[in-house]
């Protein structure tokens, strides 16, 4: 069997947040605890045609994200739970958030971070939409935001080869 580099930073990032989220399961109480179910929205399902990301040069799949009529670059990140956009991207989309926001705090890999719970009305990519996409935005910390699972779990799939990934909605 064989590892590179890369195999092993995504393979450590994994790990990182599969810890985080016990921690985190661990700290609100919910580890080894059943729960009854709320009654959830159903949430609309995306639309739009497919979107093919090549994959970069330094591995990871980048996408060109469109929120309020503006365009972020984002890393497609399916181990983040939601969406998470840095301050700098969420002052570009016009999101208006002050200090008294950032309610929340995350544990990430670097460390203990505040950040501020958003809902996004329509988050597309090339065409690719999905409305109501919960997020999360970093006070500091984070050099880039990151398309996560809020975003691509509501797709239909979303396919990884070594050249490309494919969003389907």
């Amino acid at each position: 069997m064989r590892f590179n580099l890369s195999s092993l930073g995504v393979l450590g990032l994994a790990v990182a947040s599969s810890l985080t989220v016990l921690w985190w399961m661990d700290q609100a109480g919910l580890r080894g605890e059943a729960r009854a179910a709320e009654p959830v929205a159903i949430a609309a399902p995306a639309v739009g045609g497919p979107a093919r990301l090549p994959k970069a040069a330094d591995g990871h799949y980048w996408a060109e994200v469109r929120i309020h009529g503006h365009t972020i670059r984002a890393m497609v990140d399916t181990g983040a739970s939601v969406m998470v956009l840095t301050k700098e991207d969420a002052v570009r989309l016009g999101l208006g958030l002050k200090p008294v926001d950032f309610d929340a705090e995350l544990v990430t890999a670097s460390g203990p971070v505040r950040a501020a719970p958003v809902r996004l009305p329509l988050v597309s990519v090339s065409g690719a939409s999905v409305e109501q996409v919960d997020a999360l935005v970093v006070a500091e910390g984070l050099p880039h935001s990151l398309l996560g699972m809020s975003y691509l779990g509501r797709l239909s799939s979303f396919t990884a080869t070594p050249a490309a990934m494919t969003l389907t909605p």
